[in-house]
């Protein structure tokens, strides 16, 4: 008895070592407001797409993808390392353009992965393993609270700054911008939002793109582009990936880029994504193909084909095609008219607070200018549940709880 009681004792202390870690931030708060019995309470902290009446989106060309699908008898079976070739080939168009002289004499390679995450975690990866310069990666501040989690991760152990957001004015601090990218040590690697920048929803505009474009080119960086939002931004694919192209288009070639179908698309469970780096030429393409699989193989296998079929289908099917675009406007426009009313509501009540950057961002989230403590209010008095820093999913609001909202916020905001 007294062998077998040792034996249970060595079991159930064997984790004692292991301490209680933080709950995720952004999760937590879906956790807090699924616990909540208020019948009026609003989630503005998930980045999830919701339809007016607040419920999850399945848009109509996923459906009938999905119908094509079941109809042609799909097999299960692995795909290759790298995923699908033609999802692979066909995001990559979506990205950098179909009529990119890149792609056509196959100076980019693209592969398979586990939605924008996994995109920027592999690539991360590539980065530590083979990147020749400076292992040092700077990120606007702020950024998507994940960024630098998923590069300490991959071992990169100097996760930098740069300055972004300028929260006197709520704009871009494109002076700040400028002057830190200007002091990074030369050949280090810089982590630029594509389009709707997380969580600000302030992007550069073209102007500001080129002097952006100019400072990393003087400084030789590596830039890892992160795309999420591929025309949820402003409902225009080739607008929002404006950015990515024009650094292509005038010669600079030291890039990466994670694309993410979870918004566009409607495929947040699916996990779709891709992960591609530009090349030299043919030859240094396949090299770099070569690595990324060997990088795969032990962390997954290969990815998953379901939802990576449906992209598929969408994105060869001329009439899927079409209407997928329609749908993705009208996602992006049902965004940009909350933010309208959400500001017209507000400056009625709060005529002493400039509101009006809400409706000059984009995307699926604002950067509110709420205080942590007016936050806290909005949680324990009315069931409002957002980030600390003020950031609001967009998405959360719509037409049955924005006046609730706006009376909300007024009340917390009186002082």
């Amino acid at each position: 008895m007294a062998y077998k009681a040792m034996k249970i004792l060595r079991q159930t202390s064997l984790w004692h070592n292991v301490e209680m870690g933080p709950p995720d931030a952004i999760l937590g708060i879906t956790e807090a407001y699924k616990k909540d019995t208020n019948s009026q309470k609003i989630n503005l902290g998930a980045g999830t797409y919701r339809d007016d009446n607040g419920k999850p989106y399945v848009l109509e060309t996923v459906k009938k993808a999905e119908k094509m699908m079941l109809a042609n008898n799909m097999d299960k079976e692995y795909t290759t390392i790298s995923g699908i070739p033609n999802f692979c080939k066909l995001s990559a168009k979506l990205a950098f353009g179909e009529d990119n002289p890149y792609l056509k004499n196959d100076k980019i390679t693209t592969v398979q992965t586990l939605s924008g995450t996994g995109a920027l975690r592999l690539g991360a990866a590539f980065l530590q393993k083979f990147y020749p310069g400076n292992k040092a990666i700077y990120m606007p501040s702020p950024t998507w609270s994940n960024h630098p989690n998923i590069f300490k991760h991959a071992g990169f152990d100097e996760i930098k700054y740069y300055r972004y957001y300028d929260y006197k004015t709520n704009q871009l601090d494109i002076k700040g911008v400028l002057q830190d990218i200007s002091k990074i040590p030369e050949k280090s690697i810089i982590l630029l939002h594509a389009c709707a920048h997380n969580p600000t929803g302030v992007d550069p505009n073209e102007k500001e793109w080129k002097e952006i474009l100019e400072a990393i080119k003087d400084r030789d960086l590596f830039v890892f582009f992160d795309m999420a939002y591929q025309g949820f931004a402003t409902g225009d694919i080739n607008k929002d990936a404006y950015a990515v192209r024009f650094f292509l288009e005038n010669g600079f070639t030291n890039m990466a880029l994670a694309q993410s179908y979870a918004k566009n698309i409607g495929l947040y469970g699916e996990r779709v994504g891709a992960l591609s780096f530009v090349a030299k030429d043919e030859e240094e393409s396949s090299r770099i193909m070569s690595q990324l699989k060997i990088l795969i193989r032990p962390m997954y296998s290969n990815p998953p084909i379901h939802g990576a079929r449906i992209v598929e289908q969408i994105l060869s099917n001329p009439d899927l095609y079409s209407h997928w675009l329609v749908e993705v406007k009208g996602m992006a426009q049902r965004i940009i008219n909350m933010r309208k009313t959400l500001v017209d509501n507000l400056s009625k009540h709060s005529g002493e607070r400039d509101w009006s950057h809400i409706q000059k961002q984009i995307g699926m989230f604002c950067f509110s200018g709420l205080t942590p403590e007016e936050v806290e209010n909005l949680k324990k008095k009315f069931s409002i549940y957002l980030t600390n820093d003020g950031r609001i999913s967009i998405a959360g609001i719509n037409s049955k709880n924005i006046d609730y909202l706006s009376h909300a916020i007024h009340s917390v905001c009186k002082k």
